[in-house]
């Protein structure tokens, strides 16, 4: 790392002076995005947003920032045509499809994310370079895949944790002089990704696809589209699943530099251009090997490096006891990480070394108790169809009292349930808007209860019911699990995820505590009210 031993300079920043720049929504993101134009150029700034309390701060820490507030969108997005900037940095709360994209976009006037502009305002050393971008987006598993890099950069010694669409702002780590990281891992969302036109990956990947966020953009070919956009301009590397059609798809069609290279991941025996697994021989175990990077990709399987086994993920199996079967998607976001990794030359020791120490954050298919003898799991980490669908494979058959619901964000969830058919043996919802559950549960001929919507916290009586539903499906010999993994957003009656996941393991608390000790023993209380609070940060 940099360490403050070499001078760095914003050399993009020039580009700005005299620029009205016009910051849309101020947000976490949008402060931020102020603060850096405000430290690092000498643009016009202007804050926007339809609250005017948030435009507070900016009048506090930029005085000579314009602010402009209207309640109603189609008035700020007249008001910001009028204003006419020369660049509209836009956060993730104003819509593709709604009316200030539009009528930017009408009038020609560049709409960048917060992504765009970091990578206009990265810092270069006195030879030219900068630090390489590592880059992840998909439907389910992106947070976890880049934590698990995340891991892997920080034991080889070039970066931070991930950015993005996690932790900091993306913006406030990469234009940071006195301890710049030689490689930065973003996790990105197709919000962030609708809006970047010049970002250049070292190497990128895309998990996986599926419908989401369709009320956002203009329908599923507008989320496809800015999903792929992650691998235009890649310079090494396309990461991609290569049992995924739609993915391949997109590295098919995307603008890549010359020499970028296809690099596909399979939890199978990898071909040439792959990285995937194989069982040792002498000692049983399954390995990782490097068939993508490198002269040795060129032969046998068993001549190319090992990244690692499945024994450096055995803390990640679900239970935490080591013991039973690693998720086959636990195992692909491992995978993915470790070919982002070799594709800017980290070593397999330091692949190893990183996975070893990653540690899973709370609300990801999280047992947290099994009082009552019944499994209670935490996966409110699974905001969208895809990522629940993965939770629900990992039970088994009839035996789940699956609770879901909260903001459908413009899914049809009939397919999904379909899909998780037989492994839903009773059905829990909650969330203020069920018409779609109704819809797409009218398939399923198992008990569903229908929490009151109205409610601030329906937890309480959604886990009630769910232990009542889980007795009725008990079958000798297997537990029942009482799953949480809604395939929706939280803020309908939650802060976040985090708040969701927290609140359903209080309510299993109080349940349970009117006839048993408290089913969590005191230590692993503490570190998920940590990991609680670390998540609402």
């Amino acid at each position: 790392m940099a360490g403050g031993t070499v001078m760095l300079k914003i050399l993009g920043s020039a580009q700005f002076d005299g620029k009205k720049i016009a910051v849309v929504g101020i947000g976490v993101s949008g402060r931020a995005v102020v603060k850096a134009l405000n430290e690092h150029t000498r643009a016009l700034i202007s804050a926007w947003d339809q609250n005017a309390r948030a435009l507070e701060e900016v009048a506090q820490s930029v005085p000579d920032s314009r602010r402009f507030h209207c309640a109603e969108e189609k008035d700020l997005a007249d008001a910001l045509l009028s204003y006419r900037p020369d660049i509209a940095v836009i956060a993730p709360g104003f819509r593709e499809r709604g009316a200030v994209w539009e009528t930017l976009r009408r009038a020609g006037i560049p709409i960048w994310s917060e992504i765009e502009l970091a990578w206009h305002l990265r810092p270069t050393d006195p030879q030219g370079n900068s630090a390489k971008w590592l880059c992840v987006t998909g439907t389910n598993g992106k947070t976890t895949t880049v934590s698990m890099l995340a891991s892997i950069v920080k034991a080889a010694g070039l970066g931070h944790d991930a950015v993005g669409n996690i932790g900091s702002p993306a913006i406030t780590e990469i234009t940071r002089l006195d301890d710049a990281a030689r490689v930065i891992v973003l996790e990105l969302s197709s919000f962030q990704l609708a809006a970047v036109h010049s970002v250049s990956p070292a190497s990128a990947a895309v998990l996986n696809f599926a419908d989401d966020h369709l009320e956002w953009h203009y329908g599923r070919e507008s989320y496809w589209k800015a999903k792929a956009n992650i691998y235009n301009r890649v310079q090494c590397a396309c990461v991609y699943p290569a049992d995924d059609p739609q993915v391949r798809k997109m590295v098919d069609a995307a603008q890549v530099r010359e020499g970028a290279r296809a690099v596909g991941i399979t939890p199978g025996i990898p071909q040439i251009g792959q990285i995937g697994m194989v069982r040792d021989p002498y000692t049983g175990d399954n390995v990782a090997v490097d068939r993508a990077f490198g002269k040795e990709r060129f032969f046998s399987h068993k001549a190319v490096p090992e990244l690692f086994t499945a024994a450096d993920l055995a803390h990640l199996i679900p239970g935490g006891s080591g013991e039973g079967t690693l998720p086959v998607h636990l195992l692909k976001d491992a995978l993915t990480a470790a070919a982002l990794a070799r594709s800017v030359g980290i070593s397999a020791e330091h692949i190893r070394l990183g996975l070893r120490a990653y540690k899973p954050g709370a609300h990801r298919i999280e047992l947290i108790s099994r009082a009552g003898n019944i499994n209670w799991i935490d996966d409110s980490k699974a905001t969208n169809a895809h990522a629940a669908l993965a939770s629900l494979r990992m039970q088994k058959r009839h035996s789940t009292v699956w609770i879901v619901g909260g903001q459908a964000k413009g899914v049809d969830f009939s397919d999904l349930v379909s899909e998780a058919a037989d492994r839903v043996g009773a059905v829990v919802v909650i969330g203020t808007d069920q018409r779609p559950w109704k819809k797409a549960l009218a398939q399923l001929d198992v008990p569903t209860v229908y929490t009151d919507g109205d409610v601030l916290d329906p937890m309480p009586d959604a886990v009630e019911s769910a232990a009542r539903l889980a007795e009725k499906i008990r079958t000798e010999g297997t537990l029942p699990s009482v799953l949480l993994a809604p395939a929706c957003a939280s803020m309908d009656q939650f802060r976040s995820y985090a708040h969701r996941g927290d609140k359903f393991r209080r309510a299993v608390e109080n349940y349970f505590a009117r006839s048993a000790p408290n089913p969590l023993s005191g230590a692993d209380r503490k570190r998920r009210e940590n990991d609680g609070q670390a998540a609402e940060k």
